[in-house]
């Protein structure tokens, strides 16, 4: 009897739970306050503190930290290692200057209202780290995920997300030199960075090496049910073990993601983790709302109020500051001291290593956690409110026409250099074509070279609609983001088969998944190009027509056999059809030439024959 009391009573919290988040996250958005104050409104509402249908809000919390740990894999998936790479500025540069300016403002602000400084820089240091999966929903419900803010504010994050292992032996320091108390078999400094150093490695080594080939395995399988628990499986495994290194467990179903981001089993793995981020993280963010103690929060209301509009004022003084020294626009500095000023859930675990240390008293943790939380709570809000009092600069659209009822055959999406002569032997023959392009600049200077562009975002399936692509027989997608041509070619794909697919790839990886979408033609934007100018180089050097013609063909056929050999094994196979410059055994020429090579050295002869 006991065990079917519990049973009930677990079950009635999760319908409290589920019913409360079903109910106050679709009023909110509509509303125009956004999911996240929703669930944190639905959490206060059931919570201990509130009706208290709901009493344990750290259970909640443990598993909408889930939540948490699938949303970051998921923003990994899209965070390919290249554009990884290419944010590695701003993630040890601009990340650990937001750190380190807006904990030292912050602690310089404790220090004047008392605090010893011990105390003063670990409040500081444990709210100056954000709340990830606030901001990132944030980002991603404003659709501003993928855009240079999006992409800074994630570098930013990420780094945050490292800093927590230095900063717990930071903890551990202050209390040996102090005369505070040191944990009880507590590592050493060296062993706490050394250890977290070898679970990254280990991630990216399983990631690198064993996560595709089991993928391959699982699918040649069929069991549809066996590839979800495998996504699951490296989610959960990659957090879990990057936990086990000290880090946070966000931290590794981020690399886990970043790893699997150029897979063939990309888009099935989002979407087998897509429901369940949804309702997990929807969980976490009620438990914040539920972890706000109303009855000690009216204790120290003063206090407490005080500090959320003191830390919250100077944290985003602070964000702004780096913004705009490390290039940023002014209303990019006001958007991220909008999104940047709150604490995050990493404060908890600081404060609580304080405590434990001796370098805060219950007092000061009780009424900075309640600091974080309510600031976290207020964070939609402040962003809101930010981006609807500064909104930002218009760019003036005199005399650019919005796409609308376009009835063009052809429609080519992105107008820059690459379309410009793509477009040329179309018009040459007559073919009714329709331009669309975002950049104003570039329609207006179209215009006076007689192009008629229309203003556009190919991204949008309405402007698609409004561009004629429901009607076009041939849509050719030649803008030069290579995330942004997935985006079209996937809603062209699934909104618009009647029309055949041209696009225009970025490099060898782009072409590999345009193939694999089942677009109808892809081109590197550089190919032909390049081996046209190193035809030139090779007729200066004295190399006759014929040789220069079969040099050339012989390279094409490299590059569509290694092309073939790619789309089953991935970018890395078949190295040994490029010929490199090193010292190393080259590949040996083709016995048998294609047939474009054998037409076109027959061409080479005669004309060869008729020029002697």
């Amino acid at each position: 009897m006991v065990v079917e009391s519990e049973n009930a009573l677990g079950l009635g919290q999760a319908v409290a739970l589920l019913a409360a988040g079903v109910v106050a996250a679709p009023i909110f958005i509509r509303l125009g306050l956004g999911s996240v104050l929703g669930y944190l409104a639905a959490g206060l509402a059931i919570g201990p503190y509130g009706l208290g249908a709901v009493t344990d809000a750290g259970a909640i919390s443990r598993v909408g930290e889930l939540g948490v740990v699938m949303f970051l894999f998921l923003i990994g998936l899209e965070m390919r290692p290249a554009k990884l790479w290419a944010l590695r500025r701003d993630i040890f540069r601009v990340g650990a200057a937001h750190v380190l300016v807006c904990a030292g403002l912050l602690a310089g602000v404790g220090v004047l209202a008392g605090l010893a400084w011990q105390a003063a820089l670990i409040a500081a240091l444990g709210f100056s780290l954000s709340s990830t999966a606030i901001i990132m929903k944030m980002l991603e419900d404003a659709g501003e995920t993928a855009t240079p803010l999006g992409a800074r504010a994630t570098a930013i994050l990420l780094f945050e997300d490292l800093s927590i292992v230095p900063l717990l032996a930071l903890v551990a320091l202050l209390a040996s030199t102090t005369g505070g108390v040191v944990a009880e078999g507590a590592r050493p400094i060296w062993q706490s960075v050394a250890l977290a150093g070898a679970a990254i490695a280990a991630v990216l080594a399983l990631g690198r090496w064993v996560l595709n080939p089991l993928f391959a395995l699982l699918a040649r399988s069929g069991a549809r049910e066996v590839m979800s628990a495998a996504a699951l499986l490296v989610v959960l495994g990659a957090a879990l073990f990057m936990q086990w290194g000290g880090l946070s467990m966000a931290m590794g179903a981020f690399l886990a993601g970043v790893l699997l981001s150029e897979s063939s089993f990309r888009h099935q793995l989002e979407a087998d983790v897509e429901p369940f981020r949804g309702i997990l993280l929807g969980l976490f963010f009620m438990s914040v709302g539920m972890a706000v103690d109303l009855p000690a929060a009216l204790t120290e209301w003063r206090v407490i109020a005080f500090g959320v509009l003191v830390c919250m004022a100077v944290q985003g003084v602070g964000a702004y500051l780096v913004a705009r020294r490390f290039g940023a626009a002014h209303h990019e500095g006001l958007r991220r001291a909008a999104l940047f000023a709150q604490g995050g859930e990493f404060a908890f675990v600081l404060y609580a290593a304080a405590l434990a240390a001796g370098l805060f008293d219950a007092r000061l943790a009780s009424i900075m956690s309640a600091i974080v939380v309510v600031s976290m709570a207020l964070a939609p809000l402040v962003a809101m409110a930010q981006k609807r009092l500064t909104p930002p600069p218009k760019i003036s659209h005199d005399g650019v026409e919005e796409a609308a009822d376009l009835n063009g055959r052809v429609l080519i999406v992105g107008f820059g250099r690459f379309a410009q002569m793509a477009s040329q032997p179309l018009l040459a023959r007559g073919v009714d074509v329709s331009l669309i392009e975002t950049d104003v600049d570039m329609i207006r200077a179209a215009a006076r070279f007689g192009f008629k562009v229309y203003y556009g975002d190919g991204t949008r399936l309405d402007v698609l609609r409004a561009s004629g692509a429901s009607r076009a027989e041939a849509i050719l997608v030649c803008v030069d983001k290579p995330e942004a041509a997935d985006k079209i070619t996937a809603l062209v794909k699934a909104e618009f088969p009647q029309a055949k697919l041209f696009v225009r790839a970025y490099d060898r990886g782009h072409v590999l998944r345009l193939i694999r979408a089942g677009v109808d033609y892809q081109i590197r934007e550089t190919m032909e190009s390049a081996l046209h100018f190193s035809g030139a180089v090779l007729r200066e050097l004295g190399v006759n027509e014929f040789d220069i013609a079969e040099t050339i063909e012989e390279v094409r056929d490299r590059d569509a056999q290694r092309l073939e050999i790619q789309i089953a094994g991935g970018i890395e196979a078949c190295r040994s059809l490029i010929r490199g410059n090193m010292a190393t055994p080259q590949p040996a020429p083709l016995t048998v030439p294609s047939r474009g090579a054998r037409a076109l050295n027959e061409e080479a002869k005669e004309a060869i024959e008729e020029g002697a």
